[in-house]
C-alpha cells in the first residue's frame, strides 16, 4: 500500500480509493459545474437509476448538490437537473509572500466571499505570523457570514521549499525559524479543520491554471518577487517531485551571474540576480534612490531609462534559465506573475527575446509567455483549490457524509 502523506492524511484522505457507486464517486460528475439529470448520471456511471436516485438523496441532504431547476423536454415531464452547489462549505485560502500577506475565504466554485490583503514579514517567525493568519481567517469568516463549522479545509501557501507530504518548511532561505515547523499542526490549534500546505509558487500555478487555462495541460508559472520560483503543471497536474522540490528556478546559476551572494549560500543565482531586492541593489549603486519594490515600480512606469534597462535585463537573466526549462519540459504556455511582474511588458520583452532565440523551434513552436491575469489573487485562488481538489475527491465526500 502506498505511503499517505502526513498533512494529506491529516486532512482526512483515505488510502482505499472510493467504490465505484458511492455517492463520492457520483459526486465528481458535478464538480464540473453543469446542471445533470438523472438519466445522464446514469449513463455516464451505468449504475441503475435506481442507485443514482438513491446517492443524489444523500448528496442533496449533505448540500453539496442542489436542485437546479428542469431541463428541456422533448415530451411528457421534464426531468429534474442537479447542480453543484458552492455555498455549500467554504475554504480559508492563505497566500504569504516575503513581505506581505493575502488571506481569502471562498466558496466551492473559487468565488472570493471575503479577503484582504496586508503587510506581513515572513521573517518574524511561524508563531507570530501564522497568529496574525489565525485573527485574520477569523475575522474574514465573520465578514463573509461563514460558520467555522462550515470551513472544509485552509490551504497555505509559503514563500520557500515545502516537504509536500508533511506541509514542513525545508531550509527556506527567507524564513527565519520555519525549518521544519509543524504548519498544519501550528494552525489546527486555532483553525480545528484539514490544512494543507504547498510552496506558494504551486499554490499560484495551480490558481492559474484552475481559473485561467483550465485547458491547458503543460504550463509553468514563474513568480518574479522578493525571491524567484516556479510552479509546473505536467499533463494536467501539479508537479512536486520527490521531495517537493521541483520548480525551485531562483536557485539555478544565471550566466554571467557569478559574483552576485544569494540566501541559499551560494553566488550567481538567478535570484541574486533578477529578483526585486536584486533590481532594486543594482539601482542604488547607479545612484537611484530605490529603498523597495515601488520605488522601483515606480520608476520604470514613469520611463526612468536606467530603471526600465534594469528590468529588461532582468528579463533576459530568466529567460536565460527558462530556455533550458522549455527545453526539458516543453510547455505550452508560460504565465508570469509576482510583484516584478507588474513592470510591464519591459520584463516580459526580456523574458521572450531570450526564450524565443536559446530554446529549440519545436518546443517554443506554439509557446506564449504571458503576465498572470488573476489580478495578484493566483496565490489564494489555488490555495483554495489545493484544498477542494483533496477535500472533494470521492473518499473524502464519502468520509463527510458519514
Amino acid at each position: 500500500m502506498p505511503q499517505v502523506p502526513e498533512q494529506i492524511a491529516s486532512a482526512g484522505t483515505l488510502e482505499s480509493p472510493a467504490l465505484p457507486n458511492s455517492a463520492g464517486s457520483l459526486f465528481q460528475l458535478f464538480r464540473d459545474g453543469q446542471p445533470h439529470t438523472r438519466a445522464w448520471l446514469a449513463s455516464m456511471t451505468g449504475l441503475a437509476r435506481s442507485t443514482v436516485s438513491s446517492r443524489i438523496e444523500e448528496l442533496l441532504a449533505s448540500s453539496l448538490i442542489a436542485p437546479a431547476g428542469e431541463s428541456s423536454s422533448t415530451g411528457g415531464r421534464p426531468p429534474s437537473t442537479f447542480i453543484l452547489n458552492p455555498g455549500a462549505r467554504c475554504t480559508v485560502a492563505v497566500d504569504l509572500g516575503g513581505t506581505h500577506a493575502r488571506l481569502a475565504v471562498t466558496d466551492l466554485s473559487g468565488h472570493i466571499l471575503a479577503e484582504e490583503d496586508h503587510a506581513l514579514a515572513i521573517s518574524q517567525g511561524p508563531a507570530a505570523v501564522l497568529d496574525a493568519v489565525a485573527d485574520t481567517a477569523e475575522r474574514l469568516l465573520a465578514q463573509a457570514e461563514q460558520s467555522p463549522s462550515g470551513v472544509l479545509g485552509v490551504g497555505i501557501g509559503l514563500p520557500g521549499p515545502v516537504e509536500f507530504t508533511t506541509g514542513r518548511p525545508t531550509s527556506p532561505p527567507i524564513m527565519p525559524g520555519w525549518d521544519g515547523f509543524d504548519v498544519p499542526g501550528y494552525v489546527r490549534e486555532r483553525l480545528p479543520v484539514p490544512v494543507l500546505v504547498d510552496n506558494d509558487v504551486n499554490t499560484m500555478a495551480l490558481g492559474e491554471h484552475t481559473m485561467v487555462h483550465p485547458e491547458v495541460d503543460h504550463m509553468m508559472f514563474v513568480k518574479i518577487a522578493t525571491g524567484i520560483g516556479s510552479g509546473i503543471i505536467s499533463d494536467g497536474h501539479l508537479q512536486h517531485g520527490a521531495q517537493g522540490a521541483a520548480g525551485d528556478l531562483g536557485h539555478i546559476a544565471v550566466p554571467g551571474g557569478d559574483d552576485a551572494p544569494c540566501t541559499c549560500g551560494n553566488s550567481g543565482c538567478l535570484e541574486a540576480v533578477a529578483s526585486g531586492p536584486a533590481i532594486a541593489a543594482r539601482l542604488r549603486t547607479s545612484g537611484l534612490d530605490v529603498p523597495d519594490h515601488a520605488a522601483l515600480l515606480e520608476l520604470v512606469r514613469d520611463g526612468e531609462p536606467e530603471a526600465v534597462r534594469a528590468v529588461r535585463q532582468a528579463g533576459r537573466d530568466v529567460g536565460s534559465v527558462l530556455a533550458g526549462c522549455v527545453n526539458l519540459l516543453n510547455p505550452s504556455v508560460i504565465v508570469i506573475g509576482g510583484v516584478v511582474a507588474t513592470a510591464g511588458e519591459h520584463l516580459l520583452a526580456g523574458i521572450r527575446e531570450t526564450v524565443y532565440s536559446r530554446s529549440l523551434p519545436l518546443a517554443t513552436q506554439h509557446l506564449r509567455i504571458v503576465g498572470t491575469q488573476t489580478s495578484g489573487r493566483a496565490g489564494v485562488l489555488g490555495a483554495a483549490a489545493m484544498v477542494t481538489h483533496h477535500m472533494l475527491a470521492a473518499p473524502q465526500v464519502n468520509a463527510l457524509l458519514s
